[in-house]
């Protein structure tokens, strides 16, 4: 990839409605650029972040058995109606009515579309357990979007969901999704933790979310020495206390805030039941299928990794999330025929590698070409000036370190594999 074609839009400041510093990092690096309120475009820098945090959902969500479906954002009413959170869901809900005047409304979450889609095609516990999931955009009109795409109104969500036979089936199925989760979070090098969480408006009796540990975090967790608890609104019931500082003493645990980032529910019966989503049993008796739902918030993920890794001068990416692992910064090609051979060179060999490179070809300032990939984060960056060229040497730099190290054109393969990647 050369920057050339690969267009990256950095600003030098940032909007004053931009509190934290995710929200200032997304925009000065050219990743998201505001539509209105809650609602934010993805420039190719910030939605090759968004694909590859796709990708380790989908195989670790493959490796348990669950695929991939595609289902309207647009949902009637009916389904709503008859699983009785038509009315209940709240204003959060964006209800509209279309030109015949039939009523539906923009998906924030999916499980009556589910239900509805499977209970048609499935009559037998000889179908059973199913377990599907998608990637897609859901809208929940908030009252006050804020913290940029951490908390929008229109967001990139994984939403997975499972439909068996026993309580007993859910039951294993359910530590199946939170396993994956796991491997999900360790896979993206991020530092979470799982807590006993309320089912909220999605409803079932067991629920656990997902936190990514940050200052900036909404959500007040309280955990013990192995990072293990509950969120506050747990631990208000569990200890009768609802003041925050009494609740901490009372109950012992550390105060932490969290960016909630998954969250995975038991839904037992509540769906099914209402909706007539039954099967045959092995026992020939006709019963609602056990249901369990599980939801990643893409987007919201690329934010929490920000938040927990940045300095003054940017974004410092792991591996994992990167838009691209190397950065070749080319001092005046255009001018200069060495250098730019040289440059090419070593972009040749990083993708005969296969390692995901992108080549700074701009007509613009070292400076500001340096400035850029310190602000967008790539861990990797190679820069090659008219002394390098002329001695074929390469000046190699960590992001997270800021080390710089001269390497022979002869020996940078010894060093990308010493680096992985």
């Amino acid at each position: 990839m050369k920057v050339s074609s690969f267009p990256i839009f950095t600003l030098k400041g940032v909007p004053s409605e931009a509190e934290v510093p995710s929200h200032q990092l997304m925009i000065k690096s050219g990743m998201i650029r505001k539509l209105s309120s809650g609602q934010y475009s993805w420039y190719p820098l910030g939605f090759k972040i968004v694909k590859k945090i796709e990708e380790v959902i989908r195989q670790e969500l493959n490796n348990i058995g669950c695929r991939e479906i595609l289902m309207p954002t647009v949902q009637p009413a009916e389904l709503w109606q008859d699983s009785d959170r038509w009315d209940k869901y709240g204003p959060e809900l964006l209800r509209f009515k279309d030109r015949n005047n039939r009523e539906f409304c923009l998906g924030p979450t999916f499980e009556e579309v589910i239900t509805d889609l499977v209970k048609n095609d499935v009559s037998s516990y000889k179908n059973l357990p199913i377990n599907l999931f998608q990637i897609s955009s859901k809208f929940r009109d908030e009252i006050r979007p804020r913290f940029g795409v951490m908390r929008a109104r229109e967001f990139i969500m994984k939403d997975a969901y499972s439909f068996h036979e026993s309580s007993e089936c859910l039951d294993k199925t359910y530590e199946l999704y939170k396993t994956a989760y796991k491997r999900i979070f360790e896979r993206l090098m991020l530092d979470y933790t799982i807590v006993d969480a309320d089912s909220g408006n999605i409803g079932g009796d067991v629920s656990h979310e997902f936190h990514i540990i940050a200052d900036i975090g909404e959500d007040d967790l309280l955990l013990d020495k192995n990072m293990n608890g509950m969120n506050i609104e747990i631990a208000k019931v569990k200890y009768s206390e609802h003041d925050l500082s009494k609740l901490i003493k009372k109950s012992g645990l550390t105060h932490k805030k969290g960016i909630e980032v998954g969250h995975i529910f038991k839904l037992g019966q509540k769906y099914s039941k209402k909706m007539g989503a039954s099967v045959t049993s092995n026992k020939s008796e006709v019963i609602d299928m056990f249901m369990g739902c599980y939801g990643i918030g893409v987007t919201r993920i690329v934010a929490a990794a920000i938040e927990q890794n940045y300095d003054d001068k940017g974004i410092i990416w792991p591996s994992s999330l990167s838009p691209f692992n190397a950065a070749i910064i080319e001092i005046d090609g255009n001018k200069n025929k060495n250098v730019r051979s040289l440059a090419q060179k070593l972009y040749d060999i990083m993708q005969s590698k296969k390692i995901d490179v992108i080549l700074d070809d701009r007509q613009v300032t070292f400076g500001n070409k340096f400035k850029d990939w310190e602000l967008i984060g790539v861990p990797n960056i190679f820069i090659i000036g008219k002394k390098e060229s002329e001695e074929q040497l390469i000046t190699f730099q960590r992001r997270a370190d800021n080390k710089k190290e001269i390497v022979n054109l002869d020996d940078i393969e010894k060093l990308l594999e010493e680096l992985s990647i």
